[in-house]
């Protein structure tokens, strides 16, 4: 890996069902994809691309940085393969390198002796390079992850560190949060844009309003934390100061937005506008206590994208049904909105009878197997302002 150009393989993870949409962000940063699979997104960078890669893709959970890929049915094949991979070009003599690890439909089942046996010859590697018998590891972090799938080993080290869900905006999230990287996807799958009106009825705290209006800012989602790599002596430093430097350069300030968030409970609110003054669009969404039950719309055209409660036991059911019931009588007639609705409840659609989804996709939050119910409304007609 030589010069500090030199070509490699970043690999941006992806939630299922949203390897589309960072495709399409990996594709808009200018790198060339070589490959797309199963929460993985492969494209052609240098070293000097991580600081941007991490600053910039918003729903994304990692940027790993491939070492290498290989067949391994044994234990000793893995050890051997691991070893003859270049690890001294990256981490540092008082590298601190952590091994963790994934197997599905593998021979070699046993995550752990995968991760051990990784880590060994990482260590041979590096006593042969920098002629040491111990390392201190007390200087930079280089997270490495082993992940088996059929009998292949993908290695790669994790330029991120925490996930890129973490912003660093939300204080305290309220119950069962929406991940940020999420959020940003449900806004960037929709058809909203910075002209047009936006509502949360259930906005928790927040996510999904902060995202939207940092997407219309073009706000790096990044700028406002630490990433594992800013440590790396191999990545220029000038690299990570013109990333940042330029990510603020390209914050958009010359337009008002029309963002509006909801929620029945005071707590989310004040949680909602701490987020989003920590994120910077404080003055760019309204946020109020409100049940939706008593929510008014008397504008003819604009988006709703939210994340309602949902609940799994007996006691929420009236009360889910009460807002389904709420949100339906709020929206049948408003034929110019777009709704968008994010849930684990199979049965929103029998409630809201405004017509059938124009799509439904399948996404993840976490562990939770959701759907992503889309309704089409009526495009604003003629020449109408976009206050509509």
């Amino acid at each position: 890996m030589g010069s500090n150009m030199s070509n490699i393989t970043l690999i941006a993870t992806a939630t299922f069902g949203l390897e589309k949409v960072v495709k399409l962000e990996v594709e808009a940063m200018g790198f060339k994809i070589t490959k797309v699979s199963d929460g993985r997104i492969e494209f052609e960078a240098t070293l000097d691309d991580i600081p941007k890669a991490n600053l910039w893709l918003r729903c994304a959970d990692r940027v790993l940085l491939k070492l290498g890929e290989f067949e391994a049915l044994t234990f000793d094949e893995l050890f051997e393969k691991t070893k003859a991979l270049p690890w001294e070009s990256l981490i540092t003599v008082d590298g601190e390198f952590t091994v963790s690890g994934k197997a599905v439909k593998s021979t070699l089942g046993s995550v752990r002796a995968c991760q051990s046996i990784v880590k060994k010859a990482v260590v041979e590697r590096l006593k042969e390079k920098y002629d040491t018998e111990w390392f201190e590891e007390t200087g930079p972090k280089f997270p490495i992850l082993v992940s088996m799938l059929k009998d292949v080993a993908l290695l790669t080290i994790d330029t991120s560190g925490v996930g890129l869900h973490k912003r660093g905006y939300r204080e305290k999230a309220v119950e069962a949060p929406l991940k940020e990287t999420l959020a940003a996807a449900l806004v960037l799958l929709s058809f909203w844009n910075k002209d047009r009106l936006l509502i949360d009825p259930m906005c928790g705290s927040g996510t999904i309003l902060i995202e939207a209006a940092m997407i219309a800012r073009n706000m790096a989602p990044g700028l406002k934390r630490k990433f594992a790599s800013e440590e790396w002596p191999v990545i220029n430093e000038s690299a990570w100061h013109e990333a940042r430097f330029s990510a603020n350069n390209a914050i958009k300030t010359d337009f008002k937005l029309q963002i509006f968030g909801y929620d029945v409970d005071k707590t989310s609110t004040e949680a909602c506008k701490t987020n989003a003054r920590n994120a910077g669009v404080e003055d760019d969404i309204v946020f109020e206590q409100k049940d939706i039950k008593d929510l008014w719309i008397d504008k003819q055209y604009g988006i709703v994208i939210s994340n309602p409660p949902y609940g799994k036991r007996m006691s929420e059911f009236k009360e889910i049904n009460d807002i389904y019931i709420s949100f339906h009588k709020t929206f049948k007639k408003k034929r110019g909105w777009s709704i968008y609705i994010l849930t684990a409840d199979d049965m929103f659609p029998n409630y809201f009878k405004r017509a059938q989804p124009d799509r439904v996709r399948k996404l993840y939050n976490g562990r939770i197997k959701t759907n992503y119910y889309q309704y089409y409304g009526e495009k604003p007609t003629g020449n109408m302002s976009p206050l509509q």
